[in-house]
C-alpha cells in the first residue's frame, strides 16, 4: 500500500537545477495552455487565408469587368472609324456631284454657241458670244474656290511661281520680275494646284 507521502514524492519533478520543483498537474495544467493558445492560431491563420481568397476572388472580378469594358470599347471605336470613312466617301461623291451640277449651264452655253457658228455670218457675234461664256465659266470656278494666280510684272515668287526661262526685259523696271506668263496657275482654296510658269526678265 502507496503511503500519502509516497504519492507526492511520484508526482513530484525536479528540474536539472534542482532549485525548482513542478508537478505533474503544473505539467497538464501548462499542457493545456499551449494546447488552447495553438487553436487560436491555427484559427487566425484559416481567418487570414479566407480573407485573401476572398481578395482574389474580388479582383478576379474587377479585371474581368474591366476586360469586358475594353472589348466593348474597341469594338465601338472600330465602328466609329467604318462609319466616318463611309460618310467622308459620301461626301466627296457628293462634292463632285454638285461641282457637275453646276458646269452643266456652262456645257449648254457652249453647245448653243458651236451650233451657231454653224449658221454665223457674222464673226464678232460669235467672238462676243463665246466671250459670255467664258467670263460665265470664269465666275462659276471663282465661285467654287479656284483662282488665277497673278503673275506678269510681278516679282518672281517661288511659292507660286515655276521660272522656265530666262530672257532681256523689255525696261529697267521689269529686270528680275516677270515678263511672260506661258501657262497659268491656279489656287484652290488659297492652297496651289499648278504652279504658273513663267519667264524672268533679266
Amino acid at each position: 500500500m502507496t503511503s500519502k507521502k509516497d504519492k507526492i514524492k511520484e508526482e513530484e519533478i525536479v528540474s536539472d537545477t534542482g532549485d525548482q520543483t513542478t508537478t505533474v498537474n503544473d505539467v497538464n495544467v501548462q499542457n493545456e495552455k499551449e494546447e488552447k493558445a495553438g487553436g487560436t492560431k491555427k484559427t487566425s491563420k484559416k481567418g487570414s487565408k479566407s480573407k485573401e481568397a476572398d481578395k482574389i476572388e474580388e479582383l478576379e472580378i474587377a479585371l474581368a469587368a474591366k476586360g469586358d469594358q475594353f472589348l466593348r470599347l474597341q469594338a465601338e471605336f472600330d465602328n466609329y472609324r467604318k462609319r466616318t470613312l463611309k460618310e467622308k466617301m459620301e461626301m466627296i461623291k457628293t462634292a463632285g456631284e454638285g461641282i457637275m451640277l453646276n458646269i452643266l449651264p456652262v456645257i449648254d452655253d457652249f453647245e448653243r454657241a458651236l451650233q451657231s457658228m454653224e449658221d454665223a455670218k457674222d464673226a464678232t457675234a460669235v467672238a462676243e458670244g463665246l466671250n459670255l461664256i467664258y467670263k460665265r465659266f470664269i465666275d462659276f470656278i471663282k465661285q467654287n474656290g479656284l483662282k488665277e494666280i497673278e503673275a506678269k510684272e510681278q516679282e518672281f515668287d517661288t511659292d507660286v511661281h515655276e521660272a522656265i526661262t530666262k530672257a532681256a526685259a523689255p525696261s529697267e523696271n521689269l529686270k528680275g520680275k516677270i515678263i511672260d506668263v506661258i501657262q497659268k496657275g491656279y489656287l484652290l482654296n488659297d492652297k496651289v494646284i499648278r504652279f504658273a510658269k513663267v519667264v524672268i526678265g533679266e
